[in-house]
């Protein structure tokens, strides 16, 4: 298991541990991009974190100001570790924090100001994201990490994109 740090907010500087077992963390530069491209959002929004790993993606977005956060993840040891971390920085599931073991794609949690996907290269499937889309709430926003090409996802709309080495950061709209 390894340790990454948290880039911003009320939590900076806090380790946590990711899960290992081929898992694969975005980077402080990729997650602090990306959160500079959304902070607008963050004050008192409801987040998906799918695919949440070690729920850092979650937890930043926690330190930046959302009032809830769904971690969904299907793998139990990652849950955990969700866990562990969210219980480092003084956090427990309650009604505005939700560890959820599940297939992201087979999950119906309600719509969200912000969903925020990090699914794993090796799994990803344009056409399964288009489920995604379908959690996010009227003018909210789909932010997705994914390898080569910038998806078609409808009913929503292309906002932003940015590469970052073999990664593209894609922010879609709903309008």
């Amino acid at each position: 298991m390894d340790k990454l740090k948290i880039t911003s907010g009320k939590y900076r500087g806090i380790s946590i541990t990711t899960p290992g077992n081929g898992t694969h963390p975005m980077g402080a530069r990729e997650r602090i991009a990306l959160f500079n491209m959304v902070n607008d959002y963050l004050k008192d929004a409801s987040i998906l974190d799918a695919f949440s790993g070690s729920g850092a993606l979650g937890i930043e977005a926690l330190s930046r100001g959302a009032v809830k956060v769904t971690f969904i993840e299907k793998n139990a040891k990652a849950c955990q570790i969700i866990k562990i971390n969210l219980a480092k920085i003084g956090l427990k599931e309650d009604d505005n924090i939700n560890v959820i073991k599940s297939d992201v794609y087979e999950t119906d949690r309600g719509l969200f100001d912000l969903v925020i996907a990090d699914p794993p290269y090796d799994e990803y499937d344009a056409t399964k994201i288009q489920i995604l889309a379908k959690m996010v709430a009227k003018d909210g926003i789909l932010i997705l990490s994914h390898p080569g090409d910038v998806p078609q996802i409808a009913g929503m709309e292309l906002t932003k994109t940015h590469q970052y080495a073999g990664a593209h950061l894609s922010i879609f709209s709903k309008g």
